[in-house]
């Protein structure tokens, strides 16, 4: 909830309860609720980031067929968490990852097998197909900023989460240079991406949260007074989080709260600081932020990729402690050593709601993780001739 009236929420005897105390951050972040739902899901995408970040470094790599050695990835093991080394890991997952022994190099080397290759291209044919989409979101991206700008090196944290091709420069913001422009910045090697013209996507300008508005409005069982749903958020809180009638009253006060939403232009008045300014200031950073994942395709990001663009949309607040003010919006998984956060209303069981070719890409290669080294046993006389039939196919690749 608003941060100078919620800051604590703890369960005690399965009971939320609201409070303001004086606590550390990391306190703050390890008393609040669990999802199990959640945590399952993150607990998947924990060894699915280093299986990308493998899968990245290998088809970056000049090579034909793309791979690299296993050399080069005990360098830079540490840097990829593979604590017990790359050989280990690799071998966990004989779905993904082929190593054979490099015929001119003489020494082991990892490439992708056709299973992982194949859904490489299905993410980067879906990618390609979704560029319109693409350009509106940066577009929408732009327009939350108050200047209408965003660092490039900001994007490029956030370019996979938003389905952007890996060389989006030429592709979405060169080949678009009506919409966008590329502005240097004061220091060296530093570029800005500014909004050159967005007057064709004015209609597309309307918050994701206006179509739960509508629906919800339409409803005859509706949830939230219909007086007080211009204003509202969807809320849904998990299983096992009983909710006292404080904490209620405290959501249905803030839910009636005004607020300028993400893509309207702030105005003097709100600039000041006034008690009542930053209640509304504060619900429009959560308006953002709500905004934010809903413009990722699998709703979903890294808070430490989320904060850089804190003080381009104008959030003079802890955005992290936005998400654990409101565990009726947001979940906060520290899985894998990373904060990541969830929009819960897009997710149930696990799955997005309304998916997409991306994600369902993604998906499948997570399919792959979970999958292990099943399917691949001793007995199984089919593995050996794939195994063989792969080793084959990249001598002939590299002889060629």
């Amino acid at each position: 909830m608003a941060a100078h009236i919620f800051k604590k929420i703890r369960p005690a005897g399965a009971t939320a309860v609201l409070r303001r105390t004086k606590t550390t951050s990391a306190q703050y972040v390890d008393s609040r609720f669990r999802d199990p739902t959640f945590e399952k899901l993150m607990e998947k995408y924990k060894n699915l980031l280093k299986v990308i970040s493998i899968q990245d470094l290998i088809l970056a790599s000049n090579s034909t067929p793309p791979s690299v050695s296993l050399d080069f990835l005990h360098r830079v093991s540490q840097r990829l968490h593979l604590n017990r080394g790359p050989a280990t890991f690799l071998r966990k997952y004989p779905h993904i990852f082929h190593i054979f022994n490099h015929p001119v190099k003489l020494q082991p080397f990892c490439t992708l097998t056709p299973a992982a290759l194949k859904i490489v291209r299905q993410e980067s044919m879906a990618i390609d197909n979704s560029l319109p989409l693409v350009v509106t979101r940066l577009v929408k991206l732009l327009s939350m900023s108050v200047s209408k700008k965003l660092p490039l090196r900001a994007i490029f944290k956030v370019w996979r989460e938003l389905g952007l091709p890996d060389n989006f420069e030429d592709y979405v913001i060169s080949s678009n240079s009506d919409i966008f422009l590329l502005q240097d910045g004061n220091e060296p090697n530093t570029h800005f991406l500014v909004l050159n013209d967005g007057e064709a996507f004015k209609d597309c300008l309307i918050p994701a949260v206006e179509n739960w508005r509508i629906v919800e409005c339409c409803k005859e069982d509706c949830s939230v007074d219909r007086t007080d749903l211009r204003n509202s958020f969807k809320q849904g809180f998990p299983p096992g989080m009983r909710v006292k009638k404080n904490f209620k009253a405290k959501v249905k006060e803030w839910q009636r709260l005004p607020y300028v939403g993400p893509y309207e232009e702030l105005g003097v008045e709100e600039m000041r600081r006034t008690k009542s300014r930053m209640m509304r200031m504060e619900k429009r950073a959560v308006g953002i932020v709500h905004e934010f994942l809903s413009l990722t395709v699998e709703k979903m990001v890294e808070v430490e990729k989320i904060s850089h663009f804190r003080k381009w949309f104008g959030i003079d607040l802890n955005v992290r402690d936005l998400f654990l003010d409101h565990p009726g919006m947001f979940y906060l998984s520290t899985k894998g050593k990373k904060h990541t956060v969830f929009l819960r209303e897009a997710y149930e069981r696990g799955c997005l709601i309304e998916s997409n070719p991306i994600y369902e890409a993604r998906r499948k290669l997570l399919d792959l993780v979970l999958l292990g080294c099943r399917g691949l046993g001793r007995g199984d006389d089919n593995s050996n001739s794939v195994d063989q039939s792969e080793e084959n196919e990249v001598e002939e690749m590299y002889k060629d």
